[in-house]
């Protein structure tokens, strides 16, 4: 099938109508539902403490479960994303909100380790690294991390603490992106479907180069999938055998991540304190702003973090092994290393 020239579907909103329409992606949970979950935690609590090995038959949620299937649905077939608020995150300790996170989110797929360490469960927090130093996750400041997708089919974050200021939630869909640079210069989308070095940060896979050549953007068996950093795009130009970026290829760049940071098309949320946020990275980027902390070190912002292959998913094109290690369906995305063992850490 030819890629048409512009995709009229579920995936293509725009976020100034979704702005006006939160009830459309906010899911919010009953009593009854938050004591189900609960009682799935403590029940996994008493008998096992490797929160790593959770799945749908050792946190049973006969009631929620359901909830969950559909939220898997709208993810890969509607908007790609879904907001679950309404937790009672004051009162449960680190332990008990890794556990319903990691619960959760085995009801929608399985975890993947999202860094060399082999971390299933992320901590998103200010540990004061260094953001023009190469090897720097972006997560791990305050600083604003632009619009980008992450190695998974999906991310979850659960909100344990918000800022004192900033660090809002921006999302975009790329399947608009796409729609308006076809509209506005074609010549310069053109340029996204042509494979470009990203920089791994690091994290290198065996036998692999400390760099993957990825298209922005990819039609494949009638889907356009994206997979986007600029900032590890810029950065790959460091190794030796990657060529400078061409005029016109950050031309093109720097439109989608104009129209990207426009905000009739962006939709912006805070996340709150047991808020979880699910996007599906196929069909779009997230951002978030920077942000200021709290001076006490025991409020600082703080989120957990899950990367999800969904079972059922759509099929990514054979160069997406290069960055997800396989693209077998359920079973793909992550960062994996020869040293990298899973676990689930309990602090940053």
């Amino acid at each position: 099938m030819d890629r048409p020239d512009r995709l009229d579907i579920p995936a293509a909103w725009i976020g100034a109508d979704l702005a006006a329409s939160p009830e459309r992606w906010t899911r919010v949970l009953s009593p009854a539902e938050i004591s189900e979950i609960e009682s799935a935690a403590d029940g996994f609590l008493s008998r096992d403490s490797d929160i790593g090995q959770i799945s749908p038959a050792s946190f049973p949620l006969p009631r929620v479960s359901q909830a969950l299937k559909a939220i898997r649905t709208e993810l890969q077939n509607g908007l790609g994303f879904s907001l679950i608020t309404g937790l009672p995150i004051e009162r449960y300790s680190i332990e008990m909100a890794a556990t319903i996170f990691c619960g959760i989110g085995s009801h929608l797929g399985s975890a993947r380790s999202q860094n060399a360490n082999g971390h299933v469960l992320g901590h998103v927090i200010d540990v004061g690294a260094d953001s023009n130093d190469p090897g720097t996750r972006i997560y791990q400041t305050s600083e604003r991390q632009t619009f980008h997708t992450d190695s998974s089919d999906c991310v979850g974050l659960l909100c344990l603490r918000g800022a004192m200021e900033g660090g809002d939630s921006l999302l975009v869909s790329t399947v608009t992106l796409y729609n308006q640079m076809m509209l506005r210069r074609p010549d310069l989308a053109e340029l996204l479907f042509e494979p470009v070095a990203t920089d791994r940060r690091g994290e290198i896979p065996a036998g692999q180069k400390p760099y993957f050549m990825i298209p922005v953007l990819s039609w494949h068996a009638g889907h356009l999938t994206g997979q986007y950093q600029r900032q590890y795009i810029e950065s790959a130009v460091r190794f030796e055998d990657v060529p400078a970026l061409t005029e016109t290829y950050v031309e093109a760049l720097d439109l989608f991540d104009r129209i990207a940071g426009d905000p009739r098309f962006h939709l912006r949320m805070r996340l709150r304190g047991g808020d979880m946020q699910f996007v599906y990275n196929h069909t779009n980027l997230h951002d978030r702003t920077g942000f200021r902390d709290w001076p006490d070190r025991g409020r600082r912002r703080h989120l957990l973090r899950l990367w999800l292959a969904l079972p059922g998913d759509r099929p990514l094109p054979p160069v997406f092994a290069e960055r997800y290690g396989s693209i077998k369906i359920g079973d793909r995305g992550g960062i994996m290393t020869r040293e990298t063992r899973l676990n689930v850490p309990m602090a940053p």
